[in-house]
């Protein structure tokens, strides 16, 4: 037949996706950079310059009252999830219309794959930092001060000052609910493909819950030292921009914590395609994927509940 195809590879159309990604992507990283450190100070004497670009974090952090500085990063977030779901929509869409072949499956199991991949790297990034910290914290101790500032407050890990989280409670809580979660998505997972759709309902459905829960025992703690900080007059504990231990610490845990959140979010999807009637136990490659990025979740947080809230304490 003249202009048939005969190959397994399913040529797009074009599409926007891409395009609003890199966008999203832009206003999301000047969101991030506005919130953390901002671009200009705050002097009361441009309020709205203030308002849009001044630190947000400040607020949070009990040290201004003027609020702002969040909203590039609410529009930022707001975007990036409009192109995710407008995304996934479109290939579940084609999926269900018998276009993935089984070449266009493999090519999506090698995209996760890789994907994941480049998730662990972004963790041993943050695991060396606290491990070179933990492990050589003495020979910076004798660095020359024109080197180091002050280097004498290297000579013990975590400095004497601070008082650290103990890891059994309520992280300890946290590794039991993630440990659980990944036993229920495997159930879910496990239950579609055997064609039991309403134990896969339930399976999922459980997954998000705990991952929902683990994460408000993470802000309870979060908030618990953050109080705990006002209460001590900043003094003898950490917070993100208090010392090197506490920007370790909140950035490796809060980082894992956006991960849990985007899991989550990845799972009550899938859980919303069973509910109306989406997937097969043929067809849930979706499913599957979201399986494997919570599963690679657990497994970070057991190196972090291990390194950094006991063996460097």
């Amino acid at each position: 037949m003249a202009g048939a195809v005969e190959h397994d590879y399913h040529i797009l159309p074009p599409s926007p996706w891409p395009f609003f990604a890199g966008i999203a992507a832009l206003v999301w990283g000047l969101g991030m950079v506005v919130f953390f450190t901002g671009l200009v100070p705050r002097s009361g004497d441009g309020a709205m310059m203030e308002f849009f670009f001044a630190r947000g974090l400040d607020t949070i952090q009990g040290r201004d009252g003027s609020g702002g500085g969040w909203i590039i990063l609410l529009i930022g977030t707001l975007m990036a999830a409009y192109v995710m779901y407008g995304w996934w929509r479109d290939v579940a869409a084609e999926s269900a219309r018998g276009e993935h072949t089984p070449v266009i499956d493999l090519g999506l199991r090698y995209g996760m794959i890789m994907f994941i991949m480049q998730e662990a790297m972004f963790f041993v990034g943050w695991f060396w930092m606290f491990f070179e910290l933990g492990l050589f914290h003495k020979f910076r101790a004798g660095w020359n001060p024109d080197i180091l500032e002050n280097p004498e407050s290297y000579a013990s890990w975590p400095p004497p000052s601070i008082e650290t989280v103990d890891p059994w409670h309520l992280p300890l809580m946290n590794t039991l609910i993630l440990l659980l979660s990944g036993t229920t998505v495997t159930w879910g997972h496990h239950a579609l493909v055997h064609g039991d759709r309403k134990g896969a309902k339930w399976g999922i459905g459980l997954t998000v819950a705990l991952g929902v829960l683990f994460l408000a025992v993470m802000a309870y703690e979060y908030t618990h030292l953050f109080h705990y900080r006002l209460e001590d007059g900043m003094n003898g504990t950490f917070w993100l921009s208090t010392n090197v231990y506490g920007s370790a610490f909140f950035m490796a845990t809060g980082f894992h914590g956006l991960h849990v959140l985007i899991g989550a979010i990845f799972l009550f999807a899938m859980w919303a395609r069973l509910m109306n009637g989406g997937m097969s136990p043929e067809k849930h490659f979706g499913l599957e994927a979201a399986a494997w990025y919570w599963h690679f979740v657990d497994v970070v947080w057991l190196f972090l509940f291990a390194f950094i809230y006991v063996a460097f304490v």
